[in-house]
């Protein structure tokens, strides 16, 4: 699995995201999609992927999302649910794309889902609250 041949760039971050990656992006018309590999480290006993990794890339996924709609101010997460739908297997690409839908003063509603070669396998709906820009 070459995500560069298909336009993904890789995205060395910071923090949890940093862990489990390497995350990698890829514009779209107006928006921003991420992925992940899925490799043997991200499975569970059962040998697909785990449940927590699908929920981290599409937490972060809508989490940037949010971010960027909202003229870049911080957010947390407040309200995060997920349905899985199919399993994902290590050597996969797993694709996360979301969108608002809605924005107010203090929250992001957002929607997404991930999906590998176009078949869905986590649909989401979350709640981000957004929080005052630090100083300095």
């Amino acid at each position: 699995m070459d995500p560069a041949a298909a336009g993904w760039k890789p995205r060395s971050l910071e923090g949890f995201i940093g862990l489990v990656g390497p995350l990698w992006t890829r514009r779209e018309d107006d928006a921003w999609a991420y992925a992940i590999v899925a490799e043997a480290r991200h499975a569970n006993r059962a040998g697909i992927v785990h449940g927590g990794l699908l929920v981290t890339l599409i937490d972060h996924a809508l989490s940037a999302i949010a971010w960027e709609a909202a003229a870049r101010r911080p957010c947390v997460t407040v309200q995060l649910d997920a349905r899985f739908l199919a399993p994902a297997h290590p050597g996969q690409l797993i694709e996360a794309r979301g969108r608002v839908a809605r924005l107010t003063t203090g929250l992001a509603f957002m929607e997404g889902n991930l999906a590998i070669e176009g078949e869905e396998v986590l649909s989401a709906s979350a709640v981000l609250r957004m929080l005052e820009q630090r100083e300095g």
